[in-house]
């Protein structure tokens, strides 16, 4: 049965092309592929070895220099000074990374941890400080919360002028903005004091073209048609407090603050108002000046008023603060010699506005001169010495208020 069974079994039926045998040539051919295929694989695998653990170590140094390890913090006193920005909403991880870029604390953990509770770095304001490099994290935190580190902090009264101004009478200097802002420029880096001068700044100012200066469209012109007079960009500095870089060039530092000023007479409404009362801002803004300079703050409104109606008139302003400006002095009575010089502020001889302001107005004397108050007024006088200031419009009500001014002692306030 066996047999038969076997003898009754299919033959297997071939599939397929029949296989060709293999020369030696193609043999070691192949061979050599499949090596190929084989240092080609390892290869990759070693790439993706070697780029992880490259990753892994640069991802560790990266997290131990901002988060750091265990008691990884700088000793002793420092190396160099040197000074940092902190800028407005900054956090406290924020200043950790400044410090760590500038290499002043070993890691920004460091410095979160020593800050934490403490309220001075918390209410820190923007602006530069002086500390130095490789220090101790939490002397970085009392550094930074000590009000005597803080340096390039620079403050302009309103009605400054860029130059200093002397009193007749006292012989009181008062000290212009590029005076301000060299004293706030002024910096003491490993004993060694840098200070921008005020003379750097009053040449940059007449040298520099308007662009390099930052000096807003609306005011490229006249400024431009004072050629190489520093004082081409009176007013264009805005009174407040800045902070200025004391690394800073003489250039950049005052294009810095003509920009930003310039943002802020415009966020005022400066450009709707000029355009509003027919005007340029540049014409504004000088009028503000002069408010600034010729009256009290309760008064501003009106002599806004007076400036526009004689204006408006072609008469001439006849200002004698537009007088001093060009003599750098604080003198409230001029002489007729004064009066009669021709320079491009006195408006004693000049029609119209001064070619520039002739200081820094703040606020107040802006908003009244973008909204002065309603009146006919022509003229105004102060009459005491507790500032009461009469307004009118007829020449002969004037003449009588000066007379009163003249009994009160204060007729070198008359108009």
């Amino acid at each position: 049965m066996a047999d038969d069974w076997h003898g009754d079994r299919a033959e297997p039926l071939a599939v397929g092309p029949p296989r060709q045998r293999m020369t030696r040539r193609q043999r070691a051919r192949e061979n050599r592929l499949r090596r190929r295929r084989r240092v080609a694989a390892v290869t990759a695998v070693s790439v993706v070895v070697v780029v992880a653990v490259v990753a892994v170590l640069l991802g560790s140094r990266m997290w131990n220099s901002l988060f750091g390890g265990g008691d990884n913090d700088y000793t002793g006193s420092g190396v160099n000074d040197v000074v940092i920005q902190i800028h407005d909403g900054d956090s406290t991880t924020a200043i950790g990374k400044t410090l760590l870029d500038n290499k002043v604390v070993a890691t920004v953990k460091s410095f979160v941890d020593a800050a934490d509770g403490n309220d001075s770095i918390a209410a820190i304001q923007p602006g530069f400080y002086k500390v130095r490099t490789e220090i101790p994290a939490s002397s970085a935190v009392s550094r930074l919360a000590d009000p005597a580190n803080r340096v390039g902090k620079l403050v302009i009264p309103e009605g400054r002028q860029l130059d200093d101004v002397s009193d007749v009478k006292t012989k009181a200097v008062t000290d212009g903005i590029f005076t301000l802002i060299s004293k706030a420029s002024c910096v003491d880096l490993d004993d060694n004091q840098r200070c921008v001068s005020a003379a750097d700044l009053k040449a940059i100012a007449g040298t520099a073209t308007p662009a390099a200066l930052g000096v807003p469209q609306w005011a490229v012109e006249p400024v431009t048609a004072m050629g190489a007079d520093h004082r081409r960009l009176e007013g264009l500095i805005a009174p407040g407090t800045w902070n200025i870089d004391p690394s800073a060039t003489p250039q950049e530092i005052l294009s810095t603050l003509i920009t930003s000023s310039a943002g802020q007479y415009e966020q005022s409404g400066l450009l709707t108002t000029a355009t509003n009362l027919n005007m340029s801002p540049y014409q504004i803004l000088t009028v503000a000046s002069l408010v600034q300079r010729e009256a009290k703050p309760q008064d501003f409104a009106k002599v806004a008023r007076v400036i526009y109606n004689r204006l408006a008139e072609n008469r001439t302003l006849e200002f004698d603060s537009t007088v001093n400006y060009a003599l750098d002095r604080i003198e409230v009575a001029t002489t007729d010699g004064d009066r009669a010089q021709a320079t491009p502020w006195n408006t004693y001889v000049r029609p119209g506005l001064p070619a520039t302001p002739i200081c820094s107005p703040g606020g107040p004397a802006l908003a009244a001169a973008e909204q002065p108050a309603p009146g006919d007024w022509l003229y105004f006088v102060t009459i005491d010495m507790q500032g009461t200031t009469l307004f009118t419009r007829e020449y002969e009500q004037h003449l009588a208020n000066i007379e009163l001014a003249r009994r009160n002692g204060v007729l070198d306030s008359a108009r």
